[in-house]
């Protein structure tokens, strides 16, 4: 089983790891700030994660990380 992790206080809230999801479960929390200010990114069905790091390739700061 896969396990994605964001380093949520690094995380600037830019949104290329959601689009980059084929699975569609990686997405912007809405109601949490970290602490720069921004909604970081989490995922919303670690079960339906396929481990492809997608997510992880397209984040310009390196915050995910994916482990199969």
């Amino acid at each position: 089983m896969a396990k994605v992790t964001f380093s949520e206080d690094l995380c600037k809230g830019c949104g290329l790891c959601v689009g980059a999801c084929p699975k569609g479960i990686v997405k912007l929390a809405e109601t949490r700030l970290n602490v720069k200010g921004h909604h970081p990114a989490e995922i919303t069905d670690q079960d339906s994660c396929i481990a492809c790091a997608f997510c992880a390739t397209m984040c310009p700061d390196c915050v995910i990380t994916v482990e199969r």
